[in-house]
């Protein structure tokens, strides 16, 4: 799902399998440019504009289960499983001590989607600008986001409804909204749009968080609503 700078839906929604898309793509440029065209737009009259992929996955590993893979470093004492550094990332951590349930990679059966994920910015946004935040150096930076999250956000709520209504406010059955895929698309695509023109209603990396874990961003008063 495509949204512009007016967070008004641009396109058409488009719900598939990017396999083809993935390995046809030749660089970052042509990959965002069929993306576009999926969602029936001509990617070349958005060559110069930045932007911004909200990806539904993990995009890491936790640091403590790379170590134990690669060099045989164990963490140290393990407790409850929703605090173990081998199952969850610092970001997973920091979201389950505010009330979410965020899923692991390792355990909850998304290794696969996580590793597609993965793939994609190694082959389209390999580097990383800054904690969370993978880019190609260009015009297309990539980040995770987590829309279970976004439930209870007044935020996203007004922003989704702001959508709907710009589109004449009867549209969830033309854009087939009544699929949780295709509304876990909208909610990620005003995350990105968020990232882009409003970063400070998304939480931020803790300056510790090791870069290469990377990071789920999820509006503040998402969090707020929870914890109250």
């Amino acid at each position: 799902m495509v949204l512009d700078a007016q967070h008004q839906l641009i396109g058409k929604p488009w719900r598939g399998n990017l396999r083809w898309y993935l390995n046809q793509a030749s660089d970052s440029a042509d990959f965002t440019t069929r993306l576009l065209g999926l969602c029936a737009l001509d990617g070349s009259g958005y060559s110069s504009a930045p932007v911004v992929l909200a990806i539904d996955t993990p995009l890491g590993f936790s640091t403590a289960f790379i170590e134990l893979l690669v060099q045989g470093k164990a963490a140290g004492t393990i407790e409850g499983s929703s605090g173990n550094p081998y199952l969850f990332r610092q970001t997973e951590r920091f979201l389950s001590e505010r009330g979410l349930s965020p899923l692991s990679a390792i355990k909850d059966m998304i290794g696969s989607q996580a590793t597609k994920g993965m793939h994609a910015l190694a082959r389209f946004a390999p580097d990383i600008e800054r904690c969370g935040v993978w880019t190609d150096n260009h015009r297309l930076r990539a980040i995770e986001a987590y829309p279970a999250a976004c439930k209870r956000s007044s935020t996203m709520d007004a922003l989704r409804e702001s959508v709907v209504q710009s589109a004449g406010g009867s549209c969830e059955r033309d854009w087939g909204l009544e699929h949780v895929d295709q509304q876990d698309a909208l909610t990620c695509a005003l995350i990105a749009w968020l990232f882009h023109f409003q970063p400070d209603l998304l939480v931020q990396p803790c300056a510790d968080t090791p870069e290469r874990e990377g990071w789920i961003f999820v509006p503040w008063d998402g969090l707020a609503a929870l914890a109250g």
